[in-house]
Order: C-alpha cells, then sequence, then structure tokens
C-alpha cells in the first residue's frame, strides 16, 4: 500500500496504524504517556478502488470527507451520539482530523441500502433477495426498495474482500440485542440522510458506517469514523435517477468506471496493479467529490 501523506511529525501525537484512506495517532500527555482514551483520525488523500490505492492522490479530498462528517454528525446528533472530541488539530493536518473518542469498534460493516444497486443487485438477481432478505419481484439496477434494508458484513483485513453477513452471524458477533440496534440505527441513519439530501436534488442509494462501545461503560452504541460521505455512500444525482441502468454519481465510481474502460488500458483480472490516474480523471474526482458537499451542506468548499 502506497502511504504518501502520512506526516512525518506530528509533536504531540504517537502515529500507531493506517488504513487505506485514514491515519491514526495517539495523543501523548505532558508526562509523555500515550492517552488511552483518545485519538487523532487523519482522513488522507489517498484513494482506493478494486483493493488497490490509486496514484496520484485526489486533492482536497480528506477535508472534503471531514468537514462533510462533521456536517452530517450535526444532522445525526439525535439519532445517535458520535466520536468526535474537537476539531483543534495539529496546523499539519488541520481541516482534516478530528480528536475523537478511543471506542471499541464492533467487528461489523454496517450497510444499509435504499436502492438496488452493486453487490445487492447481484444477489438479487441470483436469489431474489439481499443478505436474506426477500425483496419484490421485477426489480432493476437502480429499482428504489420498499424501505431500507440492513446488509452487513464482515470486516475483512486491508487487501481482501468483505463477506456478506447473515442475521444469525450477526447475532453471533454482537449478540442479539446490540445486533437490532445496528440494524435499526443505520436504516435510520440512511433514512434521515435520504429525508435531507432530497432537498439538495441528491439521492443516498446505500451507506456504510462504524460504530463503537465506549470504554466509558455507558453500553451505547457511537457512532464513528466518518458518515455519508462519497467514500462510504452513493451518490446519485436525482435528476437523472433513471432505473434499470447504472446511475451517475458523486462518489469514486467516476474512477472505477475509467479503470474499467478501454483508455486505461487495464486487465483487472491480471492481477497487476492499475495504471496512474491521467490528470483529468484526478481533476474531475475531486469536482463530483467538492459538488457533493457543496450541493448537501449549501456551502462553498
Amino acid at each position: 500500500m502506497r502511504v504518501t501523506d502520512l506526516p512525518t511529525d506530528l509533536p504531540g501525537y504517537e502515529h500507531i496504524y493506517s488504513g487505506k484512506v485514514r491515519d491514526l495517532y495517539a495523543p501523548v500527555g505532558d508526562d509523555g504517556q500515550v492517552v488511552d482514551d483518545q485519538l487523532l483520525l487523519v482522513a488522507s488523500n489517498r484513494l482506493s478502488a478494486y483493493d488497490w490505492m490509486m496514484s496520484p492522490e485526489i486533492p482536497d479530498k480528506g477535508a472534503v470527507l471531514t468537514r462533510l462528517s462533521l456536517w452530517w454528525f450535526d444532522q445525526l446528533a439525535d439519532l445517535v451520539p458520535n466520536h468526535v472530541i474537537s476539531t483543534d488539530v495539529p496546523d499539519a493536518v488541520a481541516g482534516r482530523a478530528v480528536l475523537v473518542r478511543r471506542l471499541d469498534m464492533l467487528k461489523v460493516e454496517a450497510i444499509a441500502r435504499a436502492y438496488l444497486t452493486g453487490g445487492g443487485l447481484e444477489e438479487y438477481r441470483e436469489k431474489g433477495s439481499v443478505s436474506g432478505v426477500a425483496l419484490p419481484e421485477g426489480l432493476v439496477d437502480g429499482s428504489k426498495l420498499p424501505e431500507p434494508v440492513f446488509t452487513p458484513t464482515t470486516k475483512a483485513p486491508v487487501g481482501e474482500h468483505d463477506l456478506p453477513m447473515s442475521p444469525d452471524e450477526v447475532e453471533a458477533e454482537l449478540g442479539a440485542e446490540v445486533a437490532a440496534e445496528v440494524s435499526r440505527l443505520t436504516r435510520a441513519i440512511l433514512a434521515r440522510g435520504n429525508e435531507i439530501a432530497a432537498e439538495r436534488g441528491i439521492l443516498i442509494a446505500d451507506t456504510k458506517v462504524e460504530f463503537g462501545l465506549s470504554s466509558e461503560g455507558t453500553g451505547g452504541l457511537v457512532l464513528a469514523d466518518e458518515v455519508l460521505t462519497p467514500d462510504s455512500s452513493r451518490f446519485w444525482p436525482a435528476d437523472l435517477w433513471e432505473p434499470g441502468h447504472p446511475q451517475p454519481s458523486y462518489d469514486k465510481q467516476f474512477v472505477r468506471d475509467w479503470l474499467t474502460s478501454p483508455e486505461s488500458g487495464w486487465d483487472r483480472k491480471a492481477g497487476g496493479p492499475p495504471p496512474e490516474l491521467p490528470q483529468h480523471v484526478v481533476e474531475q474526482t475531486r469536482a463530483k467529490y467538492v459538488e457533493a458537499y457543496e450541493r448537501l451542506t449549501g456551502e462553498t468548499f
């Protein structure tokens, strides 16, 4: 994995982990000891597609996702508490980092779908259901579902694929009570997101959210990581929505489409790394992220 934008030095913080697109640091107290109940979550400009890290990075992507997540946390505050403590962060990562509560993260990817597409469409065509939830007949790519459906997956290590989880598997991992609450909250977050986004001309087809349990022992679920961003969700322009084929989107599907186009020359099945993204793809991808942010929030990035 290419990690190219890690700050080489963050005084007062210790680097502890880097994922595909985020980096975690632990604050260090005046006594030189790591503060064990807080983390600095840094959103990079890296972009992953088809389990490969793309190069070059997408300018401003980390800042866009951070600002959008903070905006959504405010819109969802009455539904579920979130992990944010402060946006007062080191200058080197200002605008794309937040200080957050350290949580015991659930080992389930909480996903909800409001429209049928992607992996859910593949399962529906084969079985007539998504994650074991039976759906009406006659649905096509882009069809709106009767109500949001909870379709969880495993959390696979970097480089491996997440796998669908059945309700029984989720209960075995989380316990019946927590599993039911994760399902309810994930669907509620997507429903609230679509209520707000629809007023701004955007449909949110599906989303992935992360939950943790507070180490303070309150026992309640806490919303963590990012929420309702172009990286964690599929955003579609409402005025172009037309079931029956793939929809134009504001997310990294733009990059995926280029990678699988004749222009890229990349054979995904051959196993080799993808080519460098051309400048016009980088610029248009950045523009997609910024447009999604500005349309949703009404703010200029």
